[in-house]
């Protein structure tokens, strides 16, 4: 009885010192705030999409709201928005050939295309058509639908196909068929190409048929590969998602792992239409299949081959009559090449590339007539795309991030710059994201304007100035507003190197009280090929981290050293070393807890999916003081156990000692928190082998986890499948980290 008044006094300490267990009212709100909850059914118009017109003249688009949706298009030399057809007459007459009944709101358009000012062409009810915009006569274009074992010449006059592992030409004014290759047989295929996602059934079955060839522009040359299966090897998995089953069915798949040599092998090979001659690039037979693309100039291919390891690129020029490869350039690095990318010109004398070769991810043209590089743009930031190369006055139109002073360096602005680098002109002043789309004729660009806390607002802007013409549509947030919705809020902190700036971001419940404290639960994926950090209002909402925030937590997501979009040098931190990647989450949430008092960091969770998932069990074994509740969903545990080219480029080739000093699975011993694996059954991207191995590995060692398989589940889960993941990753937190009761009889949707 002694004891009562402290526990009274303790359980009050609890109430007012820390945040509240959840209440149904908090799961309630908490799904509100789910992204699949909340896109076109309480706020619209985040992201839109714009298709142009062929001649420029125009852009259309779709808008929603309550209401429903609209059709509209951008005239930019009126620079006016106008209603891009009758929706009610259009609805009517779709109504009428498709005999269904739907409302004028919501009609749905797919693959819409403007063809002409009185023409264009979209999908609905799993047909094609056209539509004149003068006589509203429909035309179905849907049974002229391409055989995708199937391709025809540029001129018409030839279709490619494979048969019996073999390929074949066969014309279209007689129907006669010409054979091209005859050393093709099971396993060693001409025209196929290898999936590397693609189930088979049973251990004997055949795999889904395939066809991948590319005619060459003037119709004279087709090149193909081989695909090479004979020495491969397989994964497999048991489905047992067919409810009729009593016995799991059997699925394999091709799939090499790092260091495998038993792998599939693909070779180029080009033929000669008029003489059926064969040309095997023997040199270039690799696990990376070597890219192959026309050039304007009559049988020439640029190649890039990418040799196993990723330290190296070689771009060719192969001459199809000769046979002759020359080498136009070559770049090889002590870590990987991660941002290598090549365009061709109309311009045949220019090819255009990214490279972070000089530090920075930058654009750089090859002069083709003397192999010299020089560079187009240049300074501390970073290119993420080029939009579009003007040959006639020789303007690149292209997007960066981090160029900007004093700004986010995740945000991106779009640029031009002529070709000998100078005239760079900043084309999106505001200090917002800006995701873009530009003309064909390179005059107007649609913006996408927007941030982690400021709503999309997108407009037409002429490509000269930068100048704004006309506002196309903004988000609608007025629902998000009356649930009181604060947008997340970005911090900095210093890396590992007690220099580097790292950028994140929080978010709070929307009941945020700051006088208590709050566990902190850190959402990651540290593979080097990305970021996290939600630099456009889409992906601040997308994430769904304001759903978790609301059952009483803080949520964030921080881009440590050796993520993408930064410097080489920056990128280059997690190279053979992605088991450190946590380490500066480890050092931004502490620094979080010095500065803010309602974060408790002695109570930090963490999940993630894929690379995410390793992550999420990585940091309850790495840092197993600091991390204490962990869900890790889809994980590649062990490196070793993944897919070949993803482990290879960012932990090296060959295989080492450090894949096994990251790995998951070594250090299940080092487990003292609380971890939910989770994983998918027919995972055939991250083969599930790795979390039964992780799994194993924890009952040798004696320690207590959780574990979750969805049995027909593939890598990401779907449905009522990922909302049961849904509450059970919710309520591991409530119950592990905040210490409460969870509730489960509550619906996602």
């Amino acid at each position: 009885m002694k004891r009562f008044p402290l526990l009274t006094a303790f359980s009050s300490l609890l109430v007012t010192g820390f945040s509240q267990a959840p209440v149904r009212a908090d799961y309630h709100r908490a799904v509100s705030f789910l992204f699949g909850n909340l896109v076109n059914r309480k706020v619209y118009n985040i992201n839109p999409s714009f298709s142009w017109m062929e001649d420029s003249s125009a852009v259309a688009y779709t808008t929603m709201d309550s209401a429903g949706r609209k059709y509209l298009k951008a005239d930019v030399k009126k620079q006016v928005v106008e209603p891009l057809f009758d929706q009610e007459r259009l609805t009517k007459l779709l109504n009428d050939s498709l005999h269904r009944n739907t409302k004028t709101g919501d009609l749905l358009l797919g693959n819409l295309k403007l063809l002409n000012k009185n023409s264009i062409e979209f999908e609905t009810g799993g047909k094609k058509f056209t539509l004149d915009l003068r006589t509203y006569s429909l035309e179905k274009i849907a049974d002229n639908i391409s055989n995708p074992l199937e391709e025809k010449s540029p001129d018409g006059k030839w279709i490619a196909f494979a048969k019996d592992y073999n390929l074949f030409v066969k014309s279209t004014s007689d129907g006669s068929v010409r054979q091209l290759s005859t050393g093709g047989f099971k396993n060693y295929e001409y025209g196929s190409w290898y999936g590397w996602g693609e189930l088979i059934e049973g251990e004997n079955g055949d795999r889904p048929p395939h066809l991948g060839v590319s005619w060459s522009p003037d119709s004279k040359w087709l090149q193909t590969y081989i695909c090479d299966l004979r020495i491969a090897k397989k994964m497999y998995l048991l489905d047992w998602s067919v409810d009729t089953l009593y016995r799991a069915r059997l699925l394999s798949y091709y799939r090499g792992s790092p260091g495998d040599t038993d792998m599939v092998y693909m070779t180029p090979v080009v033929f000669n239409i008029a003489t059926g001659k064969e040309t095997k690039m023997d040199a270039l037979r690799n696990v990376n299949a070597a890219s192959a693309d026309w050039t304007k100039q009559s049988g020439q291919l640029i190649i890039e081959e990418r040799p196993r390891g990723y330290q190296q690129i070689n771009l060719y020029l192969y001459d199809c009559a000769s046979g002759k490869q020359e080498l136009l350039y070559h770049e090889s690095s002590n870590t990987n090449i991660d941002n290598f990318r090549y365009f061709q010109t109309d311009d045949p004398s220019i090819l255009l590339f990214t490279s972070e070769k000089d530090g920075w991810k930058q654009l750089y043209q090859l002069q083709l007539n003397n192999k010299t590089v020089s560079p187009v743009t240049n300074g501390q930031y970073y290119v993420n795309d080029l939009l579009r190369f003007d040959a006639k006055s020789k303007t690149l139109f292209f997007t960066a991030s981090g160029r900007e002073t004093g700004r986010n360096p995740y945000l991106q602005h779009a640029y031009s710059i002529h070709i000998d680098g100078k005239n760079l002109t900043l084309l999106t002043s505001e200090d917002l994201n800006h995701d873009v789309s530009i003309s064909p004729d390179g005059k107007w660009l649609t913006d996408n304007m927007s941030s982690w806390n400021q709503p999309t607002r997108s407009v037409l802007r002429e490509t000269k100035t930068g100048r704004v013409l006309v506002e196309l549509t903004h988000a609608d947030v007025r629902e998000l507003e009356k649930m009181k919705l604060s947008y997340p809020e970005a911090f900095t902190s210093i890396g590992r190197d007690g220099s580097t700036t790292l950028y994140g971001a929080i978010w709070k419940p929307s009941n945020f009280d700051p006088s208590k404290k709050y566990p902190v639960i850190d959402q990651t994926y540290t593979g080097p090929h990305t970021f996290m950090f939600p630099r456009n209002f889409f992906s601040a909402l997308g994430r769904s981290n304001q759903a978790l925030a609301e059952l009483g937590f803080i949520v964030i997501a921080v881009d440590g050293m050796g993520t993408a979009n930064r410097s080489k040098a920056f990128h280059n931190v997690s190279y053979k070393n992605m088991g450190s990647n946590l380490l500066d989450h480890v050092l931004a949430i502490r620094d979080l807890g010095k500065r803010f008092t309602w974060i408790d960091t002695t109570r930090v969770g963490i999940f993630g999916h894929s690379a995410g998932g390793y992550d999420a069990g990585h940091a309850v074994l790495a840092f197993p003081d600091f991390y204490k509740v962990a869900v890790a969903s889809s994980g590649d545990h062990d490196f070793r156990m993944e897919k070949d080219w993803w482990p290879e480029m960012y932990m090296g080739w060959p295989v080492d000692s450090s894949y096994n000093e990251v790995s998951n699975i070594t250090m299940a011993k080092n487990l003292k928190g609380k971890l939910l694996i989770v994983h998918g059954g027919i995972d055939e991207n991250v083969n599930p082998s790795a979390t039964f191995k992780l799994a194993e590995a924890l009952v040798k060692a004696d320690k207590e986890f959780d574990m979750l398989i969805l049995p027909s589940q593939h890598h990401g889960y779907s449905g009522k499948y990922n909302d049961y993941f849904t509450k059970r990753k919710w309520n591991y937190f409530v119950q592990h980290l905040l210490g409460a009761t969870p509730i489960w009889d509550f619906s996602i949707q």
